[in-house]
């Protein structure tokens, strides 16, 4: 690295989050300079088709100059301020209002967050608080699944069941339960069928709750397709399966809709795609194309009342945060909101996903594939080197990264979960931008292949 180049100064000063801190001394980072649509461009000029929106997360692409207009005409007029102590502002109660009455279930009221991790946290702190409100102090316990992802803090990290986002960090707390994943093709057994698998995983969940004590469980978190756990996509029948166990011991369904929200599965919600009812639903990214940050969870009266009366009862909700409800992000997300239905990208997402979905599993013969899953604009690429036992290189991620920087070189920004590629552009991409992404995922394959096995490139 150039001394006191962007990249010498980032190694000096930043701390990076999920990276290798050691190895990004030697490897600096791509420094990233502008967007473009689908495509953003680094220091040195280089363009990439950025093929993971981001984080999951910006769904109008890079350069929507509506959300910019947006923000400027609000920070314009009021560019900050809060909703404590009976206060608020107008983005706010327009962006509530939008959400709750948008929502597939009925719904009560929104609570304003900066990030799908504090919007997880503070559904906990809700869980918790509503629970005491009932006069049901035993009620904490949550369930979640293996390879879940729900955030970073310390509560909403807890719930994640990635085992990198517990090591070293004394995680996870107690009260957390784990239930097995969705993933039929890594978790089902010899000659299990899915509907079987749906039906063992929901019987694996009763078992857990009458071992602990329906009466200690208070909810269930859950993604409506797996996102950072490997783009999981649950079998058919598994979500009915799984809420007919949580309505039998009254337990809170809460849908993590912070990657599926707001047109990502082909739908507006991952839960109208799974037939999902959920009592609270956390939302994020793409809930401003995360041009701005902002989170929000809407939760319905069966869990609202009693909390709204305990704070009666206390004096207080004490809960809630400086940038909550920011109004300019908020502008920007109702900005965001206006113009997804506006330009109809949720139905498009259900087109050019299809078209992603068929093109991706056009690659399932090629030998380093082992699984390709998906729904809509999101999918997930398995890599194997034996595709009979299912296994990759040791360690595990190692195939990967490998055919991962392969992408980036050629110009296709994806990420690597273990050993899955996952795909996840904005809403805006079209059917000839996911061809030559595909077309470029077919050639790092290829490439990759040859250097595993020099004998057959020769």
């Amino acid at each position: 690295m150039i001394p006191n180049s962007p990249e010498a100064r980032d190694v000096r000063y930043h701390l990076h989050g999920y990276t290798n801190a050691k190895a990004h001394a030697e490897a600096g980072p791509l420094v990233i300079d502008r967007g473009e649509g689908i495509h953003v461009i680094d220091a040195a000029g280089k363009r990439y088709i950025e093929a993971m929106a981001g984080l999951w997360s910006v769904a109008l692409g890079f350069s929507e100059p509506r959300l910019v207009a947006a923000a400027t005409r609000q920070m314009e007029r009021l560019p900050y301020y809060h909703s404590f102590t009976h206060k608020s502002h107008g983005p706010l109660i327009d962006l509530a209002e939008r959400l709750v009455t948008m929502a597939p279930v009925p719904m009560s009221k929104a609570f304003f967050a900066n990030s799908g991790s504090e919007a997880n946290d503070t559904a906990m702190k809700i869980i918790w608080y509503r629970s005491n409100a009932l006069g049901l102090p035993r009620k904490k316990k949550i369930i979640v699944r293996d390879r879940a992802y729900h955030g970073v803090t310390i509560a909403s990290a807890s719930l994640t069941g990635l085992v990198n986002n517990h090591r070293s960090f004394d995680l996870p707390i107690a009260g957390i339960l784990r239930t097995g994943s969705p993933h039929h093709w890594r978790d089902g057994l010899p000659g299990e069928s899915e509907e079987d698998f749906a039906t063992r995983r929901a019987e694996e969940l009763e078992r857990l709750i009458l071992a602990e004590g329906p009466d200690t469980v208070a909810a269930f978190f859950g993604e409506p397709v797996m996102g950072a756990g490997g783009v999981v996509v649950p079998p058919a029948t598994y979500w009915a399966k799984i809420q007919a166990v949580l309505r039998r011991y009254d337990i809170l369904l809460v849908a993590d809709e912070v990657i599926c929200g707001f047109g990502r599965t082909g739908r507006m919600f991952g839960s109208q795609t799974y037939g999902i009812e959920p009592d609270i639903m956390v939302l994020s990214k793409a809930l401003s194309s995360s041009y701005l940050p902002i989170s929000a969870l809407v939760a319905n009266d069966r869990v609202l009342d009693p909390v709204i009366e305990e704070s009666g009862r206390i004096g207080t909700f004490g809960h809630g945060f400086t940038g909550g409800g920011h109004p300019v992000a908020a502008a920007v997300a109702l900005e965001t909101l206006r113009i997804i239905e506006a330009d109809g990208l949720v139905d498009r997402a259900a087109r050019t996903g299809a078209h992603l979905q068929a093109r991706l599993r056009g690659l399932r013969d090629h030998p380093l594939v082992g699984e390709v899953r998906g729904v809509g604009l999101i999918a997930a690429v398995e890599l194997v080197t034996d595709k009979a036992a299912r296994t990759a290189l040791d360690p595990p991620g190692r195939l990967g990264a490998f055919v991962n920087g392969k992408l980036q070189a050629n110009g296709v920004i994806s990420r690597a979960m273990g050993d899955a590629l996952a795909f996840c552009p904005p809403l805006i991409i079209t059917e000839a931008q996911i061809d030559e992404v595909v077309a470029k995922l077919a050639a790092s394959l290829d490439e990759a292949w040859n250097d595993l096995n020099p004998a057959h490139a020769a």
